[in-house]
This record gives C-alpha cells, structure tokens and sequence, in this order.
C-alpha cells in the first residue's frame, strides 16, 4: 500500500531542505517545489524547469505549504545524485501518484 503526503504549514523555522512544498499564493499557486535552502524568513524554490538549481525561486516561507510523507517511489529518486532532471523526475512521480490517489 503506497502512503501519501499530508500537507500543512510550518514555522519558517521548522522547514527543512529537500522537503516538498506547495505554492499558496502569487502567480505560482498550486505548483509543487522542492525546498533548495532557506533562510530566516524566506526559502528557496527548485522544480528543475523553469526553476533550476542554479537559479531557484526564493519565496516568503509563509506563503508554502509543506508536503511531509512522501511515497517511497519520490524519496528514492531525491536519493539519487541531486540535479534538474532528478528534482523534475521525483515532482512528476509524486504528481502521478496524487492524481491517482484523488481519482479513487
């Protein structure tokens, strides 16, 4: 049985890299992003197309929302030497699986 994420919000404090974040406002809202790094109040945003490693999105930390258990499928691919290709790999595989966890 494949268990899916709970989503919700965290302390700008509490967030953690290589978490799994959801936008909730501003042009980006509902896109799904891997959390690169953070600071104080803001954290820094990959999806591996139009945001790269090179060049993540920095975002107000209160405006995300935290996607905590991940299914295996996604953490192992995160596991792998971290790259674009990965981060939009393991974002397309959770994508997938959460629409088929939605349809049923």
């Amino acid at each position: 049985m494949i268990q899916f994420c709970k989503a919700y919000r965290k302390e700008p404090e509490d967030i953690s890299e290589m978490e799994f974040a959801r936008s909730k406002s501003g042009h980006d809202k509902n896109q799904i992003y891997l959390i690169k790094e953070k600071d104080e109040k803001f954290v820094y945003l990959v999806n591996g197309t139009t945001r790269t490693l090179d060049m993540p999105k920095k975002k107000n930390a209160k405006h995300i929302q935290i996607i905590k258990n991940l299914p295996i499928e996604v953490t192992e691919i995160l596991e792998e030497n971290l790259s674009d290709l990965t981060v939009k790999r393991a974002i397309k595989q959770y994508c997938q699986m959460n629409e088929g966890r939605q349809e049923s």
